[in-house]
């Protein structure tokens, strides 16, 4: 067990060795494939993904740069979507939303989720059909549920009593009018931890989401909404967390909301057509990672719902579930270039590679504030030379700035490299910064032998555009 230090968990004690998961590969070229997008392959040593070579792409796009693999993305899209052919689907949009995307997601038949007047404006921009569109968020404004309700967005997920009171606002309107009434659901905390990092595990009560089942919370947001005029309760919402690998978290989450969803139509007289039973599924970061397939996660928490709808004598709602990640996170992975290269020698004379590359927490956060853990490969050639443990480090003035902890790269690694990780497309993007005043990376997708930007690279012009100087 390490021990914690006021500088990051890089500094901790043990925080110098690899962990026990990681092996040592018999051929530091080759490529886990489970960790890559379907379209990813080495040729000669050099990284391909969807036919485009990514030394090809860097000279053309620069670095550092996402690649987003299209036909990957939309075959994990109906992956999910005939997986779960009696539920409703919604995509993650703040794992990475763009306009392509955005209208990627409509044509393989899901629905979106926002949580953001910004992600809003995005699925409006692409043509995604407003019934399709929920609006998640612990903090909606009076405007930006307004703006929800003239689009028309097919369920607004209430998360607090003052949330109540403005959709109670709304709804009254929108009664005056004769206009569609405001559709909601009530997000529930169903007290379940989930097996996750504290800070993306939402079902437990401390945290700011959701009505909590035990306070009688939830039932009390049901019961204020059923008394408004103007608003049409679909039914409860749960989250459990998010990068969860099976179904057995589900099963307490879905046992309590059910019981809660039947108290409601047995106290209030109120049937409620739909549930939500969130999802945040995992994805493999690197081998010690070991997701679900979206078949055996539909069969097992089908079944979960069958039995606990029988146990209550009641008939099951119409699910929907929130992949999370899981279909954009294994689609892309980030290129950087390698600027220096420094060998570290450690307590007891052991020593290791310091591979610098051109991004960093900028780009990917995640380790930082997460602890993640990523994976990564030489993309643009092949080496002879012994794998060496290696940490990849980005080039911002932080002693936390890691994108890569521990990694086996060839040994012989040098300056002006290309090194991949892959599993960046689920919150890198989203949650790219200009720490540093650093640009942020374009997102370039390939498909079939062609790569096309659909998020450009941030200029300099970008960046001090909201830099008005002095008076």
């Amino acid at each position: 067990m390490s021990t914690t230090h006021e500088a990051g968990w890089a500094h901790a004690s043990g925080a110098l060795r690899g962990p026990s998961w990681l092996r040592e590969p018999a051929d530091p070229n080759a490529l886990v494939p489970e960790l890559w997008s379907s379209g990813a392959r080495k040729v000669d040593g050099v990284l391909e993904v969807a036919g485009v070579k990514v030394p090809d792409l860097v000279a053309e796009h620069g670095s550092p740069a996402y690649v987003l693999d299209e036909a990957d993305f939309r075959a994990r899209a109906r992956a999910f979507r005939d997986a779960f052919a009696d539920y409703d689907v919604y995509y993650a949009g703040k794992a990475f939303l763009s306009v392509a995307v955005a209208r990627w997601v409509a044509e393989e038949g899901l629905c979106l989720d926002v949580c953001s007047a910004g992600e809003l404006l995005v699925a409006e921009r692409a043509g995604v059909p407003m019934a399709r569109v929920g609006y998640h968020g612990n903090n909606k404004t009076a405007a930006e549920l307004a703006r929800a309700v003239e689009l028309g967005v097919g369920r607004i997920i209430v998360d607090s009593f003052d949330e109540v009171d403005r959709i109670a606002a709304l709804g009254a309107a929108q009664a005056t009018t004769g206009a569609a009434p405001v559709r909601v659901m009530v997000r529930v905390t169903a007290g379940v931890e989930a097996h996750t990092h504290e800070y993306i595990a939402t079902a437990h009560e401390d945290q700011k989401f959701g009505f909590s089942i035990t306070s009688g919370d939830a039932l009390e947001a049901v019961r204020r909404l059923q008394a408004s005029h103007g608003v049409e309760i679909l039914g409860l919402h749960s989250h459990i967390g998010s990068q969860i690998f099976d179904s057995s978290g589900f099963e307490v989450a879905a046992r309590r909301v059910l019981a809660l969803h039947a108290r409601i139509a047995r106290e209030l007289e109120l049937s409620l057509p739909e549930m939500d039973l969130g999802g945040g599924f995992g994805i493999a970061y690197t081998t010690q990672d070991d997701p679900s397939t979206p078949e055996r996660l539909a069969r097992e928490m089908t079944e979960i719902v069958a039995h606990e709808c029988r146990a209550l004598g009641i008939e099951s709602p119409r699910l929907s579930i929130e992949p999370g990640r899981a279909i954009v996170g294994p689609s892309m992975c980030t290129v950087y270039e390698v600027g220096t290269v420094k060998e570290v020698t450690l307590d007891g004379g052991a020593t290791r590679l310091y591979v610098s590359v051109d991004g960093g927490m900028s780009d990917n956060i995640r380790t930082a504030l997460y602890d993640a853990d990523y994976s990564c490969t030489m993309a643009n050639r092949p080496s002879g030379a012994a794998a060496r443990l290696a940490r990849v480090v980005g080039k911002h003035c932080e002693a936390g700035d890691i994108v890569v902890k521990d990694e086996f790269l060839p040994g012989d690694v040098t300056a002006g490299d290309l090194v991949a990780v892959p599993a960046t497309g689920a919150y890198c993007r989203s949650m790219a910064s200009n720490y540093n005043h650093a640009l942020r990376p374009p997102v370039v997708a390939v498909r079939d032998g062609v790569a096309r930007v659909i998020v450009r690279r941030e200029t300099v012009e970008d960046l001090l555009a909201t830099d008005v100087g002095e008076a």
